[in-house]
This record gives structure tokens, sequence and C-alpha cells, in this order.
């Protein structure tokens, strides 16, 4: 059965800006048993705007007779820290005055989440993870942890993510808070604040999410005689509402500003450092698709990591092709899984 649990940090807790918050808490939930030697551990870092029930969002991965299976792992996902689902975030009460954070809450970085996972692993007394694997910002988050504390992890698998957030990205993302900010309510101090621009937002990182031949197969008009209300616009319109009744824009602020910042390399020599630094047998996953987090990234990714192994979705879907073709990624991460485990050295790999 899956459970959900809270972990409470209640010490001052040290942010990479400097800045620090006065303990915290993240919800996570496991699923499984944990087997006598402890070593059945899956850790699993969610994306954007996801939560910590794993098997709402990737299924095809995670449930009995998957290639996750509760019945052999324990299977474990935290809330990342700045989110909505239980972990402390924006929301969130400031115990040091007694009221929300609101615009008051500090930037985060993929860094201090990992800093805030790695003590819950602790708590938890979970001495190795035998699969640490997360996509897209997950994705980020699980190659931060697997460069900081490399002994941890036995094997790692990024699935359409990067070592360093792309200008391009970066951009997409700034536009999606300029549209945030025009909102009249953003200011305020609620927890509806920006709503409406959270909407725009979020229509706009549609756009980046789904590819053009996956807008031109799903929402195609099926009559030339259309003028308005056609199939694309209303798409737009309903993922932009459907998300601003479960997330809220101060929070989905922080993540881009998170996704932003994200550079394995920040104060360790250079990016190919850092990947070389990790111990993990590595599987890198690519969406072939993505315009999001095109496949070079990718490619990089593998190229520096030790004898890492590069594979590729094939999908007409785009970014989201890491979370709907499940059953190439499965068959992907089976076949790496059967694998046995190599010494590690750096060999550049040319793709």
């Amino acid at each position: 059965m899956l459970k959900g649990r809270v972990f409470e940090y209640k010490e001052p807790f040290e942010l990479e800006s400097g800045r620090h918050l006065p303990g915290f808490q993240l919800f996570y939930t496991t699923w499984g048993t944990l087997n006598e030697s402890r070593d059945n551990v899956i850790w699993v870092c969610h994306a954007f705007s996801g939560n910590t029930f794993v098997k709402d969002w990737w299924g095809g991965l995670f449930g009995e007779g998957k290639t996750f299976d509760p019945a052999k792992h324990f299977i474990v996902c935290a809330n990342t820290l700045g989110g909505c689902y239980g972990s402390t975030g924006p929301l969130s009460v400031n115990p040091e005055t007694g009221r929300p954070y609101y615009h008051q809450f500090p930037a985060l970085t993929n860094r201090d989440v990992v800093k805030a996972f790695h003590l819950l692993r602790e708590h938890l007394e979970l001495d190795t993870i035998q699969v640490l694997i997360g996509g897209s910002l997950g994705g980020q988050q699980a190659l931060e942890w697997a460069i900081a504390y490399p002994e941890v992890i036995q094997r790692l698998v990024l699935v359409a993510s990067n070592a360093v957030q792309s200008p391009y990205a970066i951009a997409l993302n700034e536009t999606q808070r300029m549209a945030i900010e025009l909102d009249v309510t953003w200011q305020l101090n609620t927890d509806g604040a920006g709503a409406q621009g959270l909407q725009t937002a979020r229509a706009m990182a549609m756009l980046s999410y789904r590819s053009y031949q996956a807008y031109h197969l799903g929402q195609r008009e099926q009559s030339s005689k259309s003028l308005e209300k056609y199939r694309a616009a209303s798409y737009q319109r309903y993922h932009g509402d459907k998300l601003a009744q479960r997330f809220n824009a101060l929070t989905y602020w922080h993540l881009t500003k998170m996704l932003d910042s994200h550079n394995v390399g920040r104060g360790r020599g250079s990016v190919e450092e850092a990947l070389n630094q990790v111990q993990a047998q590595t599987l890198v996953v690519g969406v072939d698709s993505d315009a999001l987090f095109p496949l070079k990234e990718q490619k990089f990714v593998a190229r520096y990591i030790p004898n890492a192994t590069f594979q590729t979705i094939q999908s007409e879907l785009g970014h989201d092709g890491f979370l709907l073709e499940t059953d190439q990624l499965e068959q992907i991460i089976t076949s790496f899984l059967e694998q046995k485990p190599q010494r590690k050295t750096w060999i550049p790999t040319v793709f």
C-alpha cells in the first residue's frame, strides 16, 4: 500500500543563495517493503508539476508487474522543496513570523532540494539507493544528487533532462513569469495571487511540452468550416485552467527559477568535470522530438558521465513523450537494469 508521510527538519537550513529556511517539511510517499539488506530502494524525483503519487503519472513504469514493482522494491518519492503538495513552499507558514511566506519565500536551487532529499534519506536510514530516476526537473535533481553524493547512488536513470539549463528554456520560463506579472493580483499576499496569469503561463508552457506534430495529430480541426472555437485554442485554455485549479502561481514562479539556475558545473570547475564525478551506472534517455530538452543535451550528459548508456525514445509527442511513451521507456530501462555493473572509467563517447 502506498503511504504518505511528512518529514520535518527543525534546524535552520542554509540555502545555496546564503539565505536560510528556519526548518522545512517534505511530504513523501513510500510504496512496497524494504528488504532485510535495505538495498531495494527506488527513489523517484518528480517532474515540474508532478506529485509524490508516482503511479498516477508514471503508471507505465510503476506498479504490479511493472519495471518498478512494489512487490520487489521499496519506492520513495518526495514532493520537491518549494512545491505545493505537502512540502514547504511559498504558501507555507513561516514559523518565524506566523504568517505564510508568499513573496518572501527564498529562491531555491536544485542543490537545495537535493540537500533536503539527502536529509530525508538519512532519516529513513537508507544507506544506498538502488535506482535513482527522474525526468525533466526531476532529472536535473537526480543528476545533482549523483554528483553531490556519488557514493549513495548505485544506478541513475535520467530522462528528458540536462546538465545546464539552456538560454532557450530560460527565455521560455521568463516569458511565462512575465504573463504572471501582468495579473493584477500577482503582488497580493494571498494563496490565489496571480492565478489568471498562471493559466496563461501554463498555456505557453504547453507549446514547449508538445511538438508541432502532436498538435497536428491531436488538435487539428475535423472540418474546414470552423471559424472560431478551434480545438487547439480550447486545448490551451483547458490546460491553463486545469493547472490553476491544482497549483499556485508563487510555486510555479519559484520552480521555473529553480530550473533556470540549474548548472551542475557551478563551483565544480566545469560541467564536464562535474559529470565525471558520477559513480552510478547511468542511463540517459532523450525524446527525439523534444524541443525543450533536445537530444543534444542528453548526449552531452552521457558523453561525460563515465560509461553512461544513451538511448532515444522515438515519439511525435515532444517533451511530454517521457511521460507518455512508457512502453518504450519501460523496455529501455529494463534492458539497462539487466546489464552487469561496469568499472567506471571516463571514455568520451561520440554520438
